[in-house]
């Protein structure tokens, strides 16, 4: 072997170790906060659970679906799970924080909503199901009696990305964890990603391992199962990404990626499973990635605009995730006007092991019995 080029190999693995060695001494020095700010939500959860701060209970079924770590699990494709299961038995309601979105309080989506208004995720809901009620609020304490007087209609309310608002009794709550980061193996923040401890996860009715892969084996999620250690009323659930059939962003016809050069524009918190899916199903792609929750401005399309014509290929079109669409939809007259296809990959979960009617029968007894005791006690008074 050359000189040179054990040289280059030694100074790689130094700049390694180097980059390693510092990311420690970066978490070793984080560790006091972390521990600070463990202790203040730990006794926050405490007071909560000391009833000394009160949890409020609604009169309508309240499903809180939200994760212990700050992103990445895969809980937008779960919410609308939950809206495809009950919205043809039920008047549906989805409450979200609206994060990133450019107003304050509590709103309820109309025809003149948009993502700036409600944030990317509510808008992803109000254009996929015109049926349902989308709304936002920071404090769902407050948001829920308003959107109850605002829609009396509304049966069932979705809390979206709420496991930590105490303040708010859910009567169903599900706990969303990634295959690839389970929260048992995490730590809270800075040091690692978590919002509280690993053992809020007890708070949780059922649990759901998300992103798995489809030939995940029964040993490997007995294994997780028994990392997890639920307790005797919690049920886990594994379930995994299934990407449907893109569509044109201005049409909404069906497009084929097979022999497609893709160039892929997406701000989502972990783009790496979708890349791998448009690889192997696609000639060749290009990515663009973003911040996850990026709005696009000028620059930025411009940027994309430019990389399609740039790139010397044939047969090529632009991809993009559904909840990055609810973003390009505030640009929708201009991105027509390029004459550039433009195609939304849409995404659902699936549920692993034919456990999807036991989980289908766990919401759906919790909302029937929910339902039925408040109509009892209404014709009781």
């Amino acid at each position: 072997m050359p000189f040179y080029f054990r040289l280059s190999i030694f100074a790689i693995m130094d700049s390694k170790n180097i980059l390693y060695y510092i990311f420690s001494v970066v978490r070793i020095l984080l560790y006091p906060f972390a521990l600070i700010y463990g202790t203040i939500v730990w006794l926050r959860n405490r007071l909560y659970d000391a009833k000394f701060f009160s949890s409020i209970e609604f009169s309508v079924p309240v499903i809180t679906i939200g994760n212990l770590s700050t992103g990445g699990t895969g809980k937008t494709p779960h919410v609308e799970y939950l809206v495809r299961l009950l919205q043809y038995r039920y008047k549906v309601a989805t409450m979200s924080r609206g994060y990133k979105r450019h107003t304050q309080g509590f709103l309820v989506a109309d025809e003149n909503t948009n993502a700036l208004r409600i944030g990317d995720e509510p808008m992803q809901y109000h254009i996929k199901y015109p049926e349902l009620i989308v709304s936002v609020a920071e404090e769902r304490m407050i948001g829920i009696p308003l959107l109850i007087q605002r829609r009396p209609d509304v049966e069932v309310v979705l809390l979206d990305d709420a496991y930590q608002h105490r303040s708010v009794k859910a009567g169903l709550t599900l706990l969303i964890t990634d295959y690839s980061r389970p929260f048992y193996t995490d730590h809270i923040l800075p040091f690692g990603s978590l919002r509280e401890s690993r053992s809020a996860y007890k708070r949780a009715d059922l649990i759901i391992v998300s992103k798995c892969p489809s030939d995940l084996q029964a040993e490997q999620a007995n294994s997780i199962i028994d990392q997890i250690k639920p307790l005797p009323h919690q049920q886990v659930f594994f379930t995994g990404i299934n990407y449907d059939r893109p569509y044109d962003f201005i049409t909404h016809e069906y497009i084929t990626l097979e022999d497609k050069n893709i160039i892929l524009v997406c701000g989502i918190a972990r783009p790496e499973p979708l890349v791998a899916f448009l690889k192997s199903n696609s000639a060749d792609v290009h990515t663009l990635s973003y911040p996850d929750h990026h709005y696009f401005v000028t620059p930025d399309l411009e940027e994309i605009k430019a990389t399609y014509h740039n790139w010397n290929v044939t047969n090529k079109i632009i991809i993009t995730t559904e909840k990055d669409a609810a973003r390009l939809h505030l640009h929708f007259d201009k991105l027509k006007e390029w004459g550039i296809t433009i195609a939304v990959l849409p995404i659902a979960v699936t549920i692993l092991f034919n456990k999807g009617s036991e989980f289908d029968a766990a919401v759906n007894n919790y909302v029937e019995k929910t339902i039925a005791e408040n109509n009892e006690t209404m014709n009781y008074s």
